[in-house]
């Protein structure tokens, strides 16, 4: 199977050309098609260019599912712009980080009171330069942007006297035509950073190609089995800053030329309504989301027949869980697995026909997987033993962005192949389904959301009572895992843990937070002295 490598804004002209008149975005039932955000892509552009935004310059898109995030994230690349993708969840110092990191110049949001607010103090205290506000009132249908005016929200974007604070209106340029746009290469030029923690817990930009994301999405719809007569209608319930929904429910929708129904901001009865007034064939998610309409009320009065498949990424997929929610439902529900490094997708359980509950399922088309032997990664595993799992394609990013020290630690070359390290320990069976079977990694799966357990020990030892920090990822039923935390304190401090835990957790995003926190005496240490994290969940877990 061959895929063609394509710039990103490439695949959106050619849906537009395609399918101008269909309607690629519904946001709570106001339509865009095609061909308005194509054309809006390319004013956006043009008005990136005439501000001086050159190619290779990046771009940041702190932004919540809404319809202006196609026509940024398309635009800034056709402007020859990086696209940096952050979490509406992040701090101001957790932006300020990645901003100062990718050399963010300038910087698209919303006018949501939280994400504005936080923006504004990136904008005052780094290097930061613009910010473009869009107003949520005129994303919506006339009715519910009266309804945000009687409740005093969608106010004016604009702060009065910055002249670094832009509206998004007035950087559409009112006409495209005189400008020449950058030829992109899609093999060599980036479209996207997106911060991961590879395999080491520290936050990183994966430097993403156009080739790597516009073949990732083309992956990804060639494996559905579906009739390509039928209407493609996928639920946008999963945040497209994340690499999972900026392939599976993005891209590959442009390229199969079918519509996203988006969700602003995920809830199980949001997720209901939409279920109900948009008929859906495909819901991609991470279990909590499905864990979560199952625990809404009136779920059994929803009629699921319209979804062929619902998609589950981000975390491990509960047994119990895909059980009980195909019952209910009646809808199928696979598992996949992915990495940021991967630009969203390796593999996944088919659709249709055999699949293997509790296996990450096949490979895509064109990914080859092996397993690496789990103390000497230059070579394959024992037969028959779990090994570290590695994947080549043409999915996998060219590095990390300015750490090639990074780079040496996650990649290996075997017979003039260069191999992506996972970290993930797994089997693969005679069939070619993988699973899973152990983490190498420290981090901490939180609803689909990575957590890293050292930085939450930094900010829990800032405070001047701890000595000594550890964090671990314990197993929770609704979100998969949560942290919890373990500390010692110095000589004479006298603090309870649930006050630090609430000391802590208003200096962390929501996801990160501590579910609980235990002072202890000691932390166990190995014979070097080095806090010991596994010594710690064995003893906590009673193993």
């Amino acid at each position: 199977m061959e895929f063609e490598a394509l710039s990103l804004p490439s695949l959106l002209q050619r849906g537009a050309e395609r399918h101008g008149n269909a309607v690629l975005v519904d946001f709570a039932g106001r339509r865009f098609t095609y061909a308005e955000i194509w054309a809006d892509a390319r004013r956006f552009a043009a008005g990136l260019m005439a501000q001086g935004v050159k190619k290779g310059d990046r771009i940041g898109l702190f932004l919540p599912n809404v319809p202006i995030y196609p026509v940024a994230y398309y635009g800034a690349m056709l402007a020859g712009a990086v696209v940096v993708n952050f979490s509406p969840l992040y701090t101001a110092e957790e932006l300020s980080q990645q901003v100062a990191d990718s050399g963010v110049q300038c910087m698209v949001t919303v006018d949501v009171t939280a994400l504005l607010d936080t923006a504004v103090k990136v904008l005052d205290a780094s290097a930061l330069e613009q910010l473009i506000v869009g107003r949520l009132g005129q994303m919506l249908p006339v009715p519910k942007r009266l309804a945000l005016k009687v409740l005093g929200r969608g106010k004016v974007s604009k702060l009065p006297g910055r002249t670094d604070v832009v509206d998004w209106r007035d950087m559409l340029a009112k006409s495209d035509e005189q400008v020449e746009l950058p030829i992109i290469d899609p093999l060599t030029d980036l479209a996207l950073l997106q911060y991961t923690g590879g395999t080491t817990g520290v936050p990183k930009g994966a430097m993403l190609t156009h080739e790597n994301l516009s073949i990732n999405a083309q992956q990804v719809d060639a494996i559905d089995p579906f009739d390509r007569s039928e209407p493609d209608i996928i639920v946008g319930a999963l945040p497209l800053f994340h690499v999972f929904a900026n392939t599976a429910v993005l891209n590959r929708t442009v390229v199969r030329g079918g519509r996203i129904v988006m969700l602003a901001r995920f809830t199980a009865a949001e997720a209901l309504k939409l279920v109900r007034r948009t008929w859906p064939n495909s819901f991609p998610g991470v279990p909590t989301m499905f864990q979560a309409m199952l625990d809404e009320k009136g779920i059994e009065a929803v009629d699921f027949s319209s979804l062929r498949v619902c998609i589950s990424g981000g975390a491990p997929l509960p047994a119990p869980l895909r059980e009980k929610f195909e019952a209910i439902t009646g809808a199928r529900l696979v598992e996949g697995y992915g990495l940021t490094e991967s630009s969203g997708v390796v593999s996944v359980n088919p659709y249709q026909g055999q699949r293997k509950p509790g296996t990450i399922g096949q490979p895509l088309p064109q990914t080859q997987v092996r397993l690496l032997d789990k103390e000497d990664p230059t070579r394959d595993a024992q037969a028959g033993e779990p090994g570290e799992l590695a994947v080549a394609g043409p999915q996998v990013m060219q590095g990390y962005w300015n750490r090639p020290d990074a780079d040496a630690d996650v990649f290996v070359e075997i017979e003039g192949t260069r191999w992506l390290r996972t970290g993930d320990i797994a089997v693969i069976d005679d069939d070619g389904f993988i699973a899973i079977v152990d983490r190498s990694k420290d981090m901490i799966a939180v609803g689909g959301f990575k957590v890293f357990p050292s930085q939450v020990e930094t900010v829990l030892l800032q405070n001047d009572a701890v000595k000594e920090a550890l964090v671990l990822g314990l197993r929770d039923d609704y979100l998969g895992e949560r942290p919890h935390g373990y500390v010692t304190l110095n000589d004479g401090a006298e603090i309870s843990g649930d006050a630090l835990m609430k000391w802590v957790n208003t200096r962390l995003g929501k996801h990160e937070r501590l579910a609980s926190l235990t002072v202890r005496d000691e932390l166990p240490k190995t014979m070097i002295g080095k806090l010991d994290r596994k010594a710690l969940k064995a003893e906590v877990l009673g193993e």
